[in-house]
């Protein structure tokens, strides 16, 4: 894989770039300070970023601390693109706790391990997929394209160490292309890539959330492979200093407890949630809700297993593309704090939800069109209509389509309406999806090798538009 604007992976990671500061300067003498990095726009993260800063979580859990006779804290929030300039600033020991994708928490914990100033622990996720549907790559909206296959030979924009280029690599190595020669790499911020996209420089962008979702819903790009393909977790997870942790156990107990209080919030409040995050990042408020709706990214703290092994064979792809030092996975993972937290603020049993994975935020309720309670949340979606309090719910993709069909016939504006694949299972744009009828039924698809995939086994079904799913079915 040709990558180009950098010469080592490495020497990327410690890049410092789009940082925003939100700090009212040197706090008074005594008082501990806490610096946080975050990325409002990795919208996997607000638990632990966006959502936790605007609530206010951790403020009010260190003010506890101070009540109680406690030292005064300050807590300044540092805002980034990606998470390689948060690692920076974590060697210079200039940032205490820090969330980010996988690949760049790898980055992470072997960029700091050399000295014990800076060296990391992994101390909770923030969210994750089961499958790898938050990383995506999507092409112009005039492309040809219809697979990975056909990016051989052109140029692909990812930042190179995300996760988002760690789908990449993964999807085309399946696809038997050589990712080192196969495509050429631009190494580029999320925000660059998209411009990029736009004009044409490149033929595809391969980034992580919210990046496939906005530029899909803005009408700037088509989505081309579903990351779920690859049927591997991903997830994006917090890391704090050992050394800053060790002289203020008490900070971290308090973020986790914090992050803690966001995510409850976000799962029993995901359309505000959405909002505040919305107003918080500059993302549209329908894209947030893609993601941090129910039905979309599993909002769980937990450190799973199944998530470490992920992370263990992760360290395959950062050799592949660059210098990694090795680094104990095992000794980087520490749930201990998590537990505490877990156990001392009333947030129920660590390993209960450790063996749970079920996504803990479901589409539910009763759906009005088809008139029936919302039982499988493989196949439920939600409807939004413009002025509604909260998205209505779809108790499978033809009663969406109803709900549509009733909406457009009662001239009600649509925000958005959100359903999932057929066949992965990753929540979507129900307009941006394709369809395909087969027999009475409609069924949506991510990608069009999904469809083909589906063709395949039923040869009867034929694909249709959007529109003519509406306007076709029936109840």
């Amino acid at each position: 894989m040709k990558v180009r604007l950098v010469p080592v992976l490495l020497a990327a990671a410690l890049t410092v770039a789009g940082c925003s500061l939100d700090s009212s300067g040197d706090p008074p003498s005594g008082t501990v300070k806490v610096v946080i990095g975050y990325q409002s726009k990795t919208i996997n993260t607000v638990t632990a970023g966006t959502l936790l800063k605007a609530q206010g979580y951790l403020e009010r859990r260190l003010q506890q601390l101070t009540d109680r006779g406690g030292a005064k804290y300050h807590v300044e929030w540092q805002d980034y693109d990606t998470g390689a300039p948060i690692t920076a600033q974590m060697v210079a020991e200039k940032i205490d706790i820090g969330s980010m994708g996988d690949y760049p928490l790898l980055i992470n914990g072997s960029r700091t391990q050399a000295n014990e100033r800076a060296k990391t622990a992994f101390v909770s996720v923030t969210g994750y997929n089961p499958k790898g549907a938050l990383n995506m790559v999507v092409v112009p909206p005039d492309s040809a394209a219809t697979s990975i296959n056909d990016l051989a030979g052109h140029k692909v924009s990812a930042s190179v160490g995300s996760a988002g280029h760690g789908t990449l690599v993964q999807a085309l190595t399946r696809a038997g292309i050589d990712a080192s020669k196969g495509v050429e790499v631009l190494n580029q911020q999320p925000q660059i890539g998209a411009t990029a996209l736009e004009s044409h420089q490149v033929q595809a962008l391969s980034q992580f959330v919210a990046w496939p979702g906005l530029l899909v819903f803005q009408n700037k790009a088509k989505l081309l492979y579903d990351g779920a393909e690859l049927g591997v977790p991903t997830f994006h997870g917090v890391v704090a200093r050992r050394a800053y942790t060790a002289e203020h156990p008490e900070v971290l107990q308090a973020f986790l407890a914090a992050q803690l209080d966001a995510t409850a919030f976000l799962r029993d409040k995901p359309f505000e949630a959405a909002k505040i995050v919305a107003d918080g990042s500059g993302l549209p408020q329908e894209v947030v809700y893609l993601y941090n709706g129910p039905g979309g990214t599993h909002f769980d703290t937990t450190l799973k297993p199944s998530l470490i092994d992920a992370f263990k064979g992760d360290v395959r792809y950062l050799k592949s593309i660059g210098d990694f030092a090795e680094l104990d996975i095992d000794g980087f993972v520490d749930s201990a704090p998590l537990r505490k937290a877990f156990a001392e603020d009333g947030f129920g049993d660590y390993d209960k939800s450790v063996a749970s994975t079920t996504n803990p935020s479901q589409v539910s309720r009763t759906d009005p069109i088809c008139g029936r309670a919302v039982t499988d949340s493989a196949s439920a979606g939600e409807i939004w209509l413009d002025g509604a309090e909260r998205p209505q719910p779809a108790a499978d993709a033809g009663c969406l389509l109803r709900a549509v069909q009733a909406a457009k016939v009662q001239g009600k504006a649509i925000r958005a309406a959100y359903i999932p694949d057929a066949e992965l299972g990753t929540r979507w744009f129900a307009d941006k999806a394709i369809w395909v009828r087969d027999g009475a039924a409609f069924l949506p698809f991510t990608t069009p090798a999904a469809v083909q995939r589906y063709r395949q086994g039923h040869p009867g079904a034929v694909t249709v538009s959007y529109d003519q799913a509406v306007a076709e079915v029936h109840g």
